[in-house]
């Protein structure tokens, strides 16, 4: 007779209590490998105890945004879109535009394409906290530097 295990599934109860923070500096970072290892920390697939349906992701704090390095001709190429509903309501940002202004939706924007398209991943990306500068406030929470 063969037993088979049962597989796990991840209380939400649970998923709640078991919370890291993680700090990251972004200086010198490449942009699309740091999204890829924040949305994998947002998820909880670094934790064995991963399940798809439940948010059982840790925190993740990034510093020093404006720092990001992007490759190649995307400085020109990358481009934001935001469109107000109305005709000819819309707007293209380049990206070295885009991170003049605000270079916290650049993180955001590539973390936030990372994730699945539900309503759980919306809830998953406010977890992630993104700061212009090498000063944070969530010392109290006392996050781990992770190394990416």
């Amino acid at each position: 007779m063969l037993s088979f295990k049962k597989s796990f599934n991840l209380k939400k109860e649970a998923a709640e209590a078991d919370r890291k923070w993680y700090l990251i500096d972004a200086e010198g970072k490449t942009l699309g490998r740091l999204a890829t290892a924040v949305a994998k920390i947002l998820r909880g697939k670094n934790k064995a105890t991963f399940t798809p349906n439940v948010d059982c992701g840790d925190f993740v704090v990034i510093l020093n945004s404006d720092k990001i390095v992007y490759t190649g001709a995307k400085a020109t190429a990358k481009k934001y879109y935001k469109y107000s509903g109305y005709p000819g309501g819309m707007k293209v940002t380049e990206l070295a535009k885009q991170i003049q202004k605000d270079s916290r939706k650049v993180i955001l924007a590539a973390v936030h394409g990372m994730l699945p398209n539900s309503r759980l991943a919306n809830k998953q990306i406010t977890k992630c906290k993104v700061f212009k500068g090498a000063e944070h406030t969530h010392a109290a929470q006392q996050p781990a530097k992770l190394e990416i």
